[in-house]
């Protein structure tokens, strides 16, 4: 869904602008390559995710020449009611990063909205460079007007903390403290036990919130929530940056436009079958090489080059 940090800004901006059109608010949100999670208070979920979809995916289709649609047909979602519950929604998908083991803590990801809460008492309340006037619309998926409210930084994002409805979630964390709590337990059965003696709506927890992502496994992402991070693991930035960056300029030369959905399925199974054999061979070794650091694994790759 995301190959690249700028794919991961533009995510956002496409939701803020989707939050904006249907009057939803946005309490929280994670975005990682493959999926991304946000908490909503929504009247039209449908139409939110429409508008979602419908934007980045032209984006992505026009970046990457390729056509159709972007994701599985269906998305998940579940209503949540009373406080134990939404606090436990919130613990999710703000800890996204730190669940699928990217980082040690939630506060060391950047794609998700844990940073736009409590600033100024966790000490984080700076000003950031910012993109003013019409050089913001390079960074959008369409030319349109935006709220004056909505800052963008330099790096094209529209600032969470203008989105975010960052005063409804505080007021379900109450005071930093607890959140700095909430933010570094670990998953334990009193969670579950607050939120069935709250009311009678299904607990929120993590294999429901994950439900539907491919290859998610619970007792790994417990794992990490321990801050244990493998950091001989290539991520999929990295890996979708080495095909990208440096592979497909060699195999397209001096051609505009460049990109795996360019490649038939023989030609992206060399590659990834180059991609294994040279990352086996290189890891541990010394040199530049960006496999000798990092090692990748058949599933990744198979993700990266859309096989």
């Amino acid at each position: 869904m995301y190959r690249s940090e700028a794919d991961l800004i533009m995510g956002f901006n496409c939701l803020a602008l989707a939050i904006l059109d249907t009057g939803s608010r946005l309490i929280a949100d994670g975005f990682i390559t493959t999926h991304n999670h946000k908490a909503v208070q929504t009247d039209c979920h449908r139409d939110l995710m429409r508008k979602e979809r419908y934007t980045y995916t032209r984006y992505f289709n026009a970046k990457y020449s390729r056509c159709g649609s972007l994701g599985e047909d269906k998305y998940f979602y579940t209503e949540v009611d009373g406080i134990h519950h939404i606090q436990a929604l919130l613990n999710y998908v703000l800890r996204q990063g730190l669940h699928h083991g990217l980082t040690s803590t939630p506060f060391e990801y950047p794609h998700c909205s844990v940073n736009t809460l409590f600033r100024k008492e966790l000490g984080k309340d700076c000003e950031p460079r910012l993109i003013l006037g019409e050089n913001r619309y390079q960074y959008l998926p369409e030319h349109r007007s935006l709220p004056l409210s909505y800052r963008m930084a330099e790096n094209g994002l529209l600032l969470r903390e203008d989105v975010v409805d960052k005063e409804y979630a505080e007021e379900i964390y109450i005071t930093p403290r607890n959140f700095l709590f909430q933010m570094n337990r670990l998953t334990d059965e009193k969670d579950l036990t607050d939120q069935q003696e709250e009311n009678k709506s299904a607990p929120v927890t993590i294999d429901l919130i994950e439900k539907g992502v491919p290859d998610f496994d619970v007792k790994k992402a417990l794992v990490c929530e321990q801050g244990r991070v493998n950091k001989t693991q290539m991520t999929d930035l990295e890996l979708c940056h080495i095909i990208d960056d440096i592979i497909l300029p060699r195999v397209f030369g001096d051609r505009e436009k460049q990109s795996v959905y360019l490649l038939n399925r023989d030609q992206r199974a060399k590659i990834g079958n180059d991609l294994f054999l040279e990352s086996k061979q290189l890891f541990g070794s010394k040199g530049e090489n960006p496999f000798c650091k990092k090692r990748t694994s058949i599933s990744q790759i198979r993700r990266c080059l859309v096989l």
